[in-house]
């Protein structure tokens, strides 16, 4: 019966590890532990996850909280190897791309630990992205990586990863949506904040290249003031987008926007009923270019690049840069029109399935 440690730090991961906690109670002959490293720690974007998603309490967390690239994923090493030590995993299971996936990754291939890796292969070709160096790097050492689209098998392979470690899984954060859809259509959030559907937009933004520049977060305000006058935003504002407002002087501008509407992040459900019901997205999130192609609804990727291109070629998603102009003109194309895309392959609510099958298999 193989031994496997769960890593989960951050929101994205929590939809991606609640599937897999699902799919390990099939498989008698699987172990599972989960493990928090806490490099979230916000209740919003924590302990309401786990509540809404029913994913168990974690055996531990690690408490780490925040701090720099560098003190973060020291810390987070630093504690994890503990408890490797004591608990003695046949394998570690990271997902995504965060801090939390390659320091304990790091942790484990050092201390001869066989090293899983979900949602492996995505590349955005941008090293400025400090995702994309936790991607690369974690891909790097990993025994099983496990792919969500087509281009992640191009990538491991021009990389030189031997095709006998890489399988096409499809999607876990698709699991999850699929699985939540139902209970999400139960959400209030429509009716408290007064939207109806397809009659209002949503934005999204937390990356440092696009919140961190006050040109460029400038020039993005610029564009959502065009499409503020279309239809409201509603915007769940990230906590560090919150402080740099006010750091880089643009929150009275955000203030003067009659129709942009900052709320508190929201919980999975809120938001996926949102998302759902939204007219256009406008974001630099990965993972909602994922949801929404399965949600059928336009998404306007605030980016110069994707590690998720199979959204572009297949979804709903457009990669439409930081240029005002170029976001105002994409906005006007799309707005008012139905979204047009189709499902992806293995995007079918199975892919955690898949992943149990192939760890309960290993020896």
């Amino acid at each position: 019966m193989p031994s496997i440690i769960n890593i989960c730090g951050a929101r994205p991961n929590f939809m991606k590890i609640a599937p897999l906690m699902r799919a390990y109670g099939a498989h008698s002959g699987i172990d599972p532990l989960l493990i928090h490293t806490g490099q979230h720690y916000d209740k919003n974007m924590s302990d309401l996850f786990f509540k809404q998603l029913g994913i168990p309490e974690p055996d531990l967390n690690l408490g780490i909280g925040s701090g720099s690239h560098a003190v973060q994923t020291a810390q987070i090493m630093t504690a994890f190897e503990q408890v490797c030590l004591e608990r003695k995993p046949d394998w570690v299971l990271v997902v995504g791309d965060v801090n939390s996936t390659i320091a304990c990754g790091m942790v484990a291939v050092k201390m001869g630990i066989r090293l899983a890796h979900v949602e492996a292969g995505l590349r955005s070709f941008d090293r400025g992205m400090p995702e994309e160096v936790n991607r690369v790097l974690t891909d790097s050492i990993s025994d099983l990586l496990f792919v969500t689209e087509p281009s992640g098998l191009e990538n491991l392979k021009r990389e030189g990863v031997p095709d006998e470690k890489v399988h096409f899984v499809g999607n876990v954060m698709i699991d999850t949506l699929l699985a939540n859809r139902e209970k999400a259509e139960a959400s209030t959030v429509l009716t408290d904040l007064g939207l109806e559907p397809r009659g209002y937009n949503v934005a999204t933004l937390h990356r440092p290249s696009n919140v961190d520049n006050p040109e460029i977060f400038g020039g993005i305000i610029d564009a959502l003031e065009h499409v503020q006058r279309d239809r409201p935003i509603v915007f769940p504002m990230h906590p560090r987008t919150v402080a740099n407002l006010e750091k880089l002087g643009l929150k009275q501008r955000i203030d003067g926007l009659a129709g942009l509407r900052v709320v508190e992040p929201l919980g999975y459900l809120d938001f996926l009923k949102l998302t759902a019901n939204a007219n256009v997205v406008l974001t630099d999130s990965g993972g909602i270019q994922e949801e929404t192609t399965i949600l059928g609804v336009w998404c306007l990727t605030l980016r110069e690049n994707t590690e998720r291109p199979v959204t572009i070629d297949q979804g709903t998603n457009t990669l439409v840069g930081i240029d005002p102009r170029a976001i105002i003109a994409a906005y006007d194309q799309r707005t008012g029109q139905p979204a047009s895309g189709r499902t992806p392959d293995k995007w079918d609510g199975k892919a955690a399935e898949r992943i149990a099958r192939i760890l309960a298999a290993q020896s």
